[in-house]
């Protein structure tokens, strides 16, 4: 009898500590966000606050947006599991696979990213194709930027223009809205972005588009991303991913997150859609 009550004792100890570990644990669990800071700081987290609400009630965990300096940042976090989902460029994406070893696995993207594009902009009238760019001063993005310089890049190259050695100056202005506050002050005189940012900035009426005007928009390519590190628990990223997925555009919830996003919906990705992207890269001598 002594030994059966001595077991009981120690099981329900045993439940006990077990519990309070559990509470423990899930009082300090916290999934954090961050993104590519292709944006103003203010702008990055007025479009993560819906989102990271609608992942609290989705995951059943407190979930906090964590802001990075730059793309290097936001590829080491993930890479180092300091974050537990990011927001990633094409380009990025294909820096965190190569930074992890291949340990980083892309959940969703937009439906938009499938197709998406970059716009050349300018104030110049004698501007007005990237031929005429030769001799001139032109802004990208940040160096990291798929849609703010690799690409543009790239293309510019397809075309036998090689933006080192016949622009006059090339820039980095670090995000897509400062490319365009540069070329609307003059600073420069042209630029290349996101064309989602770009179609945004005119629809809010923050840039004249009697004023600065997009005279080339590059071929289609995939783009951005949401992507997890490899060694997240499956049902978690499941769960993850559902949830993502789920985000309709029916619901008041759904359709300020989406709307933010600037998606029409979120869609399954792979690391292949990617491959066009490190081959770019490679060729742009942007990658080793």
């Amino acid at each position: 009898m002594f030994s059966t009550r001595t077991s009981l004792v120690r099981r329900a100890l045993l439940a006990c500590a077990l519990l309070s570990l559990t509470t423990a644990i899930q009082a300090q669990q916290v999934f954090r966000v961050t993104a590519i800071p292709d944006e103003s700081p203010t702008e990055l987290a007025r479009k993560a606050a819906p989102l990271v609400k609608y992942l609290e009630g989705k995951l059943g965990m407190k979930v906090e947006f964590t802001p990075v300096t730059d793309y290097a940042a936001a590829v080491e976090t993930l890479a180092n599991k300091q974050i537990d989902m990011a927001w990633f460029g094409g380009f990025t994406f294909v820096q965190a696979q190569q930074r992890s070893g291949g340990k980083v696995i892309p959940l969703v993207q937009r439906e938009e990213d499938e197709k998406f594009r970059s716009v050349f902009i300018t104030t110049e009238p004698a501007i007005k194709s990237l031929a005429d760019l030769r001799g001139k001063t032109v802004s990208f993005g940040s160096q990291s930027s798929t849609s703010g310089h690799l690409m543009p890049r790239s293309y510019l190259l397809a075309a036998g223009i090689d933006p080192d050695k016949d622009f006059k100056r090339v820039a980095y202005s670090g995000a897509h809205d400062a490319t365009v506050a540069a070329v609307a002050s003059g600073k420069v005189d042209a630029g290349a972005l996101n064309i989602s940012v770009w179609e945004k900035l005119i629809a809010d009426k923050k840039v004249d588009p009697a004023k600065v005007r997009a005279f080339y928009t590059t071929p289609a390519y995939f783009d951005y991303n949401w992507t997890v590190h490899a060694d997240m628990p499956a049902p978690l990223r499941e769960k993850l991913t559902k949830a993502m997925l789920d985000l309709s555009a029916a619901t008041p919830e759904g359709k300020q997150v989406l709307e933010l996003q600037r998606a029409t919906r979120f869609i399954p990705t792979r690391v292949e859609n990617y491959k066009g992207i490190e081959t770019a890269a490679r060729s742009a001598g942007l990658l080793k």
